[in-house]
């Protein structure tokens, strides 16, 4: 698959951009997991047209993440243009995206990312501006709808096509619907049928797992799949995801493909320790160890654990990396001992 001039080889797997999640030090732990573009957190266009210095921050590339996106945001056409200029003089990504999806209320409320479904007149004029603005393949990321009864997708997916857009990441929800139910790909799958769309359609929402990203590629015929919340205390997913999508395109055994992929569960807790190390030498030792903790959270590497709730609560609440890693170190036998290597 290819936005504008970049290959980004078959069936490539997309790191979704996510608000403090997708920093530098994440996107490229996720690239040397296996990840064929990772994209920024979103950053609003107004900060930027302001030089705002924190959003000027998340415009920090290195060239060993790339191929890399930037996101930004915003509802007012002229913002956003001047905003994608400053994006591609100061970062040079290789791929800008828009965010028409964003469904939380401090952006969507505020007539920007999701927002903007309610006026389809202003998301395409924003997306007309950014386009004839930068010469770096733009592109979009947006939802199915507003609202259960305005599923517009599959109509708005050509007219952003028309505006220039060189890639559509369509997620599987309305606004209405935030996080919460199951993704529907049906329409993701008609938006990738229908006979006018010659860009390519990338298919979010609810991969969580090699097996249902090779669905998503089966089943709807997206070009490409883009991981989420999915990735939070497990970048390891995409390790796991390449090895299946490339068993299956080489016609071999996707199960043994899977398993070779799998790290133990010593190999996954050193992951999660180098995230942390990362965080804080970007930030510094607390707020390194705060921004690190929806992963440590989550991640499926501590699932089924015995009597876990305690040592949860006081790894959550470690204010130094001596005490977050020797709690880390106290679960390393446990890990070994329930057999979690497959969580």
């Amino acid at each position: 698959m290819k936005i504008g001039t970049i290959d980004l080889g078959p069936r490539p797997v997309l790191l979704a951009p996510m608000e403090d999640v997708t920093d530098i030090g994440f996107r490229l732990l996720c690239r040397r997991m296996g990840a064929s573009m990772v994209y920024s957190e979103f950053v609003a266009a107004d900060a930027l047209v302001r030089m705002v210095g924190k959003s000027l921050d998340k415009l920090r590339v290195c060239d060993e993440e790339r191929p890399v996106a930037i996101q930004i945001y915003g509802k007012d056409p002229v913002a956003m243009r001047d905003a994608a200029q400053i994006v591609v003089e100061k970062a040079r990504p290789d791929v800008l995206d828009i965010n028409f999806g964003c469904p939380v209320k401090r952006v969507a409320g505020k007539g920007s990312g999701a927002g903007l479904l309610q006026d389809v007149p202003r998301m395409l004029s924003i997306t007309r501006a950014v386009v004839d603005a930068v010469g770096v393949p733009v592109t979009a990321k947006t939802r199915l709808g507003w609202d259960a009864e305005h599923k517009i997708i599959v109509p708005l997916a050509e007219q952003l096509q028309d505006c220039g857009i060189q890639a559509l990441t369509v997620h599987g929800r309305t606004r209405a619907q935030m996080y919460t139910g199951e993704a529907d790909w049906s329409l993701i799958g008609e938006v990738k049928r229908n006979p006018r769309m010659h860009i390519p359609v990338i298919g979010n929402g609810d991969i969580t797992s090699a097996e249902g990203a090779l669905r998503a590629f089966g089943d709807y015929g997206v070009d490409a799949v883009m991981v989420g919340r999915a990735t939070f205390g497990r970048p390891w997913i995409f390790r796991e995801i390449r090895a299946v999508l490339d068993a299956a395109l080489q016609g071999g055994d996707t199960a043994a493909a899977l398993a070779q992929a799998t790290l133990d569960s010593d190999e996954r807790l050193d992951i999660l320790k180098s995230q942390v190390e990362q965080s804080v030498a970007r930030i510094d030792e607390y707020r390194g160890i705060l921004h690190i903790r929806r992963h440590l959270a989550a991640t499926p590497l501590f699932k089924g654990l015995p009597s876990f709730r305690t040592t949860r609560i006081a790894m959550l609440r470690a204010a130094t990396v001596d005490e977050l890693f020797a709690i880390l170190e106290s679960i390393r036998p446990l890990l070994r001992d329930a057999g979690t290597a497959g969580a």
